[in-house]
């Protein structure tokens, strides 16, 4: 901190003064009375947040890129001739490479999720809310539109004129070539999302052509609309009052959560004053741009809230100011309220540290062990409803049996049938079956069995599908053989 230095020098440092900051956007005039004015939204309520050059944005934006350009990418992967993951809703099939998930096994699916949510809850007690500031859709979206927007329109400043100016050619081209450009990017992106149900190549040439079919055009616009809404005009309202993470988030939260804070110790009294100017201020020249460049348009200085999606934009903006004022950075920094107190403590000591990551790992198991027990066949057995058995002579009896067998692989598989009791029951029918991929056999089979062996009117027997080349991959079902009574 600054030496004292005479009253008349303080009440100097109180008046207005200018700031030289280097940013995307020019600077801005300091005033303590219109700060709060001048950072506000439009008279539309639109907050039109400042861009901002740093560290933490730098990483926001190559996270951000790298996630959306896998989401449009995946779709494109092609394994063994089709498309690598696909959930094909007329087929009711899911596929991810070389697995092949039915309906039956969508549990497998739920404990993905569930390990996902607690893997989130997790990592929130180290890092708050960093799914919302880096890796959330909606934040990448809501980036991107703001990105196109200033392209064309220009800075926060120049697009707060723009929302106030009276409409002209000029402000309805800047307009039109935006709202042309974020259409395009929604359509992109429902096209996108649905060529995880629809084969992705067919799926964009038939939406650019006109040529797909009406559910298949509804599920994309539908889509392209929300994008087009949510990324466009609502942004930071889904953070305040759609989401849910923004408003149970905080539970998770202990001492040792590292979320955007604002070091008040240091930063208090705030007030504005010329760079290497002697005074008994705090470090907080109330530049205000933490404000300006909040998407969510808070002030971070007011202490923790719920709006802020931890994306780092005040971090940046607020030490991009301390290093032109010659302070120590992390005025506002990724840091817990035990570190601010200097009692931070081992993280795996909190219980919800243990709670979660017990959650955690238990949920891992179930989807590791439920996978591992995913059966590549799918074996029914229906007895014939006309009649329970056949005297074929004196001494034999038969059975009718009708079988479904599925493939559930994306490979031709050969099959054998047999019985448990091959000593007493004897199969009519051929032994081994081919099925194709993905594909679901009605096979009928027949068995026989002489009279005199047989002790009870019913008898349990049990048939084995068994693949040739991978016995490993069998199943089994019991079902019963029914004679005259003795």
């Amino acid at each position: 901190m600054s030496s004292p230095v005479p009253e008349s020098s303080q009440a100097n440092s109180q008046r207005i003064a200018v700031v030289q900051i280097e940013s995307p956007e020019t600077p801005i005039k300091l005033n303590p009375s219109k700060s709060k004015l001048e950072s506000s939204p439009s008279n539309n309520g639109k907050i039109q947040f400042r861009e901002q050059k740093g560290l933490f944005q730098q990483l926001r934006s190559l996270l951000n890129s790298l996630l959306v350009l896998i989401f449009f990418m995946i779709p494109f992967i092609n394994y063994q001739g089709r498309q690598a993951i696909l959930f094909d809703v007329d087929k009711q099939q899911f596929h991810f490479f070389s697995l092949t998930l039915w309906p039956q096994d969508f549990t497998l699916l739920a404990w993905i999720f569930i390990a996902a949510a607690f893997g989130l809850f997790f990592i929130t007690v180290f890092w708050g809310r960093v799914w919302c500031g880096f890796l959330c859709p909606q934040t990448a979206w809501t980036f991107m539109y703001v990105w196109i927007e200033s392209r064309i329109e220009g800075s926060s400043n120049k697009r707060k004129l723009l929302d106030k100016a009276p409409w002209t050619s000029n402000k309805i081209l800047k307009r039109s070539s935006k709202h042309g450009l974020w259409a395009l990017v929604a359509l992109l992106t429902g096209c996108g999302f649905i060529g995880y149900f629809v084969p992705a190549r067919e799926l964009y040439l038939d939406i650019f052509s006109l040529n797909a079919s009406f559910w298949v055009s509804s599920w994309v616009w539908f889509f392209a609309i929300c994008t087009y809404l949510n990324a466009g005009w609502m942004r930071e309202q889904m953070c305040l009052h759609c989401c849910p993470y923004s408003r149970f988030q905080a539970v998770m939260f202990d001492g040792n959560t590292k979320t955007v804070t604002y070091d008040a110790a240091r930063g208090e009294s705030r007030g504005p004053r010329k760079r290497n100017q002697a005074t008994e201020l705090g470090d907080c020249v109330d530049c205000n741009l933490c404000v300006d460049v909040c998407p969510t348009g808070i002030d971070i200085r007011n202490g923790l809230q719920y709006e802020c999606i931890n994306c780092g934009a005040c971090v940046d903006a607020c030490n991009q100011t301390m290093d032109q004022f010659g302070y120590q950075p992390n005025l506002i920094s990724f840091i817990s309220e035990n570190e601010l107190k200097g009692e931070a403590t081992p993280v795996w000591r909190s219980g919800r540290f243990v709670s979660y990551g017990l959650a955690l790992v238990t949920f891992v198991i179930v989807t590791l062990v439920d996978l591992s027990s995913i059966s590549e066949i799918q074996f029914n057995i229906l007895r014939d409803r006309q009649s329970l058995y056949r005297e074929v002579s004196v001494a034999e009896i038969e059975n009718t049996y009708q079988l479904r067998i599925r493939n559930k692989t994306q490979t031709l598989k050969h099959y054998r049938i047999s019985l448990d009791k091959p000593e007493l029951f004897e199969l009519m029918s051929p032994s081994v079956i081919h099925v194709s991929a993905a594909e679901q056999l009605e096979y009928p089979i027949t068995v026989k069995a002489k009279l005199a062996d047989l002790i009870h009117g019913r008898e349990t027997l049990q048939f084995s599908v068994i693949d040739i080349n991978n016995p490993k991959q069998n199943v089994t079902q019991s079902s019963s053989f029914f004679s005259p009574s003795s």
